[in-house]
């Protein structure tokens, strides 16, 4: 029996702004449009249709939408239609369709199921809703394909999405919504699509709040995320490595300590953000914790996992931040040692309560402050990557770069290259071997082969 192939009716562009979880829902996206018959493009100006998912976090990412919609209004063919989707129609609405009159259609993150259909409708000329930026009362997981569109050897998944805490600084709740999290029968059967189907070796639970995962299985039992990685997740066959992302202090708990410690592919890196080293900081960002219940946690996973790393998130000038609540912050993070830092300057985000601070900091402190905690920043993780010198970690392999280099990230998620040779080649894509560590630099290490095949 003959099977009939898969009518083309265009092509499409899609670019990405963003966390992993924005990433996730782009793959999506793009896994809907190549199921009504548009082909990916890696070109917009032969693109037939152009989404763009954006990020709203920081103004400078929001900025870079419109940027970019000026520089696609300029070349792109006459008749193509974008959407713009993601946070910033979720937090800016209308005002998208105002300031770029190019946009066609904006799509809330929490809407993105109805884009076949919105599209269909474009492309042939009929009637369709502009703005689509409902939460709607039902899961949009169910109406999303649960297979990837493209084979990757790391795969992200997301489990949970909305946050509760309502941090003032953070548009999150206004973008993603409310807490939700997913069955752990969808997860289960997506995480095993990702693996049979699609290659994937190691898999990122996502969420906005991931430690905050509340889900139930069939008959009604509660699962939080140490009791899912446990009972579920660590039981994938072929499954390298899990990581999780993004947690909240307030959210740790006793199964997720207990499966860092008794489950070997959970891998020893955490990314566990605190935003301010001040008490008083973290108090008026409504938080919810101390530093000292913050390092609590720290030493905890430390002795659940004696390799254990962290990485963290910091905010610098957030209103009313003083010289000493800075110094504190600075303290805390040469405490710590973290193996990777992210920095962030205080952005205004419109309609959150930091926004409206008339204590804002001047720009000129604000990028002092900044200097001076990356220097710790890049020394620390100077640091560690000399540390790795000598020593053994291992490496899952996931592509070649332009040097002719497998390319692959260790167990602390050092990006680390290693030479090929006859036997250690593009076959190794992939798979997970012992690497001795010969050279490291500033953000990566250079090894070569020394140990078996991990797995």
């Amino acid at each position: 029996m003959m099977i009939s192939e898969k009518k083309i009716i265009g092509k499409f562009f899609l670019k990405t702004y963003g966390c992993q979880m924005n990433e996730y829902d782009s793959q999506k996206m793009a896994k809907m449009m190549d199921n009504i018959g548009l082909m990916s493009s890696d070109d917009f100006e032969s693109a037939d249709l152009i989404i763009i998912n954006t990020c709203h976090i920081r103004e400078k990412a929001t900025e870079k939408l419109y940027s970019e919609l000026g520089r696609i209004k300029k070349r792109k063919k006459p008749h193509t239609k974008i959407v713009v989707t993601g946070c910033v129609p979720q937090a800016e609405g209308e005002e998208v369709l105002r300031r770029n009159d190019v946009v066609d259609f904006i799509i809330g993150p929490q809407s993105i199921h109805l884009l076949p259909e919105l599209v269909m409708k474009a492309l042939s000329g009929e009637e369709f809703n502009k703005v689509n930026l409902d939460f709607p009362g039902m899961d949009k997981f169910d109406e999303i394909p649960e297979s990837q569109y493209k084979n990757n050897i790391v795969a992200n998944l997301t489990i949970q999405e909305g946050c509760d805490k309502f941090c003032k600084f953070c548009c999150v709740p206004y973008t993603r919504g409310a807490e939700y999290s997913r069955s752990v029968e969808k997860i289960y059967r997506e995480a095993l699509t990702l693996t049979t189907q699609n290659n994937a070796k190691a898999i990122y639970l996502l969420g906005q709040n991931v430690n905050a995962y509340h889900g139930k299985d069939e008959s009604g039992k509660d699962y939080n995320l140490g009791r899912l990685i446990i009972d579920y997740i660590a039981k994938i066959p072929n499954l390298h490595r899990i990581f999780y992302t993004t947690s909240h202090p307030k959210d740790m708990h006793d199964e997720l300590y207990e499966a860092h410690r008794t489950i070997e592919n959970l891998m020893p890196f955490v990314h566990l953000p605190i935003q301010s080293g001040s008490n008083a900081i973290l108090k008026d960002m409504n938080r919810g914790h101390t530093t000292e219940e913050y390092l609590k946690i720290i030493d905890k996973l430390r002795i659940v996992k004696s390799d254990m790393q962290f990485s963290t998130d910091i905010i610098i000038g957030y209103p009313g931040e003083t010289d000493e609540d800075f110094e504190q912050t600075y303290q805390l993070m040469k405490h710590v040692s973290y193996a990777q830092s992210y920095l962030f300057k205080y952005s205004p985000r419109i309609g959150t309560p930091a926004a409206n601070r008339t204590d804002q900091i001047p720009q000129n402190v604000v990028s002092e402050r900044f200097q001076r905690l990356k220097a710790l920043v890049d020394e620390q993780q100077r640091i560690f990557n000399q540390s790795m010198e000598g020593k053994t970690v291992n490496v899952l392999f996931e592509r070649i770069n332009d040097n002719k280099q497998l390319v692959g990230r260790s167990q602390y998620m050092h990006l680390v290259f290693v030479n090929m040779n006859e036997n250690f080649n593009e076959r190794m894509i992939g798979q997970t071997h012992q690497i001795l560590i010969s050279k490291a630099f500033g953000h990566s290490l250079l090894g070569e082969v020394v140990g078996e095949f991990v797995c």
